[in-house]
């Protein structure tokens, strides 16, 4: 049984909704800046449909690339994992993003609690482990919480802790706080779980690692992620 179409109700084509939500996921820009890039283009949409297509067809991109990408993580991400929160302003209130990458920088998950306590971080850590398996070592900050939930899970041996040893997963949350600029930060929880899910599968399906490869070899990949995403949901 073939899946529905999901841009058979829209008259603009998916070539379009693609390229807007594109422009708005993988770089630093707002609706109004991704907007006037497809204006230049010829394409005359307001802000407001970008944010509609955007709310809809995001995390439907997201979920199929996640989806054709779940058995490589499964394989190559179990070496080791870098876990790390940061706080997020809602509305003037503190919020944790929690997030997961693997030895080589590819983003695993990524989860918004209200605490950073023993019960947020065993959460979070169930649902990484249910998703992708148990991993052989697991690098953290000092904070307590990951060593109390790893001793529930079982797991004491696995935590790895250093000075400067968590600073892949540092680095990784500087994507976030560039677009929080961009969007003058967010107005909800759930949206920005949200973003932060279809950023990170947006970010592990372009992120090329250009300075570890030739300019050849990046051109060609750079090439066929693109090509990827053009067939994204395509019947």
């Amino acid at each position: 049984m073939s899946k529905p179409n999901p841009f058979r109700c829209f008259k603009t084509s998916p070539e379009i909704i693609r390229l807007a939500v594109m422009l708005y996921t993988r770089f630093p820009l707002s609706l109004r800046n991704v907007e006037d890039l497809l204006h230049e283009r010829g394409v005359n949409v307001s802000h407001e449909t970008i944010r509609f297509w955007w709310h809809r067809f995001g995390p439907i991109f997201a979920t199929e690339i996640r989806r054709k990408r779940i058995d490589k993580l499964r394989t190559f991400s179990n070496w080791r994992w870098h876990v790390d929160e940061v706080f997020v302003k809602i509305n003037g209130e503190r919020h944790y993003l929690w997030r997961a990458v693997d030895h080589e920088g590819e983003v695993l998950e990524a989860v918004v609690t209200k605490r950073r306590n023993k019960r947020a971080a065993l959460k979070f850590l169930r649902k990484l482990m249910r998703r992708y398996g148990r991993p052989l070592e697991i690098v953290t900050d000092r904070l307590p919480s990951y060593r109390a939930a790893l001793r529930e899970l079982g797991g004491s041996d696995l935590q790895s802790t250093g000075r400067w040893s968590n600073n892949r997963a540092e680095n990784s949350h500087l994507r976030l706080r560039r677009r929080e600029r961009a969007m003058l930060r967010f107005r909800r929880m759930r949206s920005l779980q949200t973003f932060a899910a279809v950023h990170s599968s947006v970010h592990n399906h372009f992120n090329q690692e250009r300075s570890l490869s030739s300019r050849n070899i990046f051109k060609l990949q750079r090439t066929a992620a693109l090509d990827e995403w053009r067939q994204l949901c395509a019947a």
